[in-house]
């Protein structure tokens, strides 16, 4: 469930650190636009505050393609991990979307499709969002916010709303503090199985020799009966962008 924290400038989701300048996979093509990929290990795969690895380590990458037309750009992808579910070992998540700058202020509007391959279809693991999100750069820090809102959430749960926002700031040349703070609400919380909450998290991140490092830290307000061993969790990661 990686496109929901640390969102737009730039993306870092304790798990994954996306740069800008990374150099495009395929620099010539007769196909307009251009295509990256990244790759990542993670102590710890937390989504919205929780763990999803159960404590482990995860290998996580993706592909994407991008195509500037001007005022903004449209944008679409693959990306996955594993996870350790009752009856899942491994998410794949689609995704595509538009956005744009004008100065300092940016937009995007993007969909994202959650997949839980060779989980019993019962389970109703698979689920859809759109995701809106703004951001501004100031120069000494960048704010965002955005909404993630399903139809039908994660275990058949109903409709569900996930508001956020973070805050990047560099610290010096090399490196980035960064916070994030978000909300989520579900319709059917005994399907999902915890109480609506708030999750929050602060991470440090940087670039050596082409690679992206992050460590960072992540929370919930949910009591331990509800959330013992998947919350409260740290994580560092390596990555990179190709």
């Amino acid at each position: 469930m990686n496109k929901s924290s640390f969102l737009i400038i730039p993306i870092i989701t304790l798990g994954v650190v996306s740069f800008a300048n990374a150099d495009p996979l395929v620099e010539e093509s007769a196909i307009p636009g251009e295509f990256s990929a990244n790759i990542s290990l993670t102590s710890d795969y937390t989504f919205r505050g929780i763990s999803q690895t159960g404590n482990n380590p995860a290998v996580q990458g993706g592909f994407d393609y991008s195509y500037d037309f001007g005022p903004a750009a449209v944008s679409a992808g693959i990306w996955a991990s594993n996870v350790k579910f009752a009856d899942a070992t491994i998410e794949i998540d689609y995704y595509a979307g538009v956005g744009g700058s004008v100065d300092m202020f940016s937009w995007d509007l993007s969909a994202i499709y959650y997949t839980y391959p060779g989980a019993d279809s019962s389970l109703n693991y698979d689920f859809f969002e759109i995701a809106p999100s703004i951001g501004y750069d100031f120069g000494f820090m960048a704010v965002n916010a955005g909404l993630n809102y399903s139809p039908e959430y994660f275990g058949d749960s109903g409709d569900a709303y996930y508001t956020h926002g973070g805050i990047d700031i560099p610290l010096g040349k090399y490196f980035t503090l960064s916070g994030t703070v978000g909300y989520q609400s579900i319709d059917d919380n005994a399907a999902w199985g915890t109480d609506d909450y708030t999750d929050y998290g602060v991470s440090v991140s940087t670039e050596i020799a082409g690679f992206g490092l992050s460590v960072g830290w992540t929370d919930t307000d949910l009591p331990s009966s509800q959330c013992d061993d998947a919350c409260g969790i740290v994580a560092v990661a390596l990555s990179r962008s190709f």
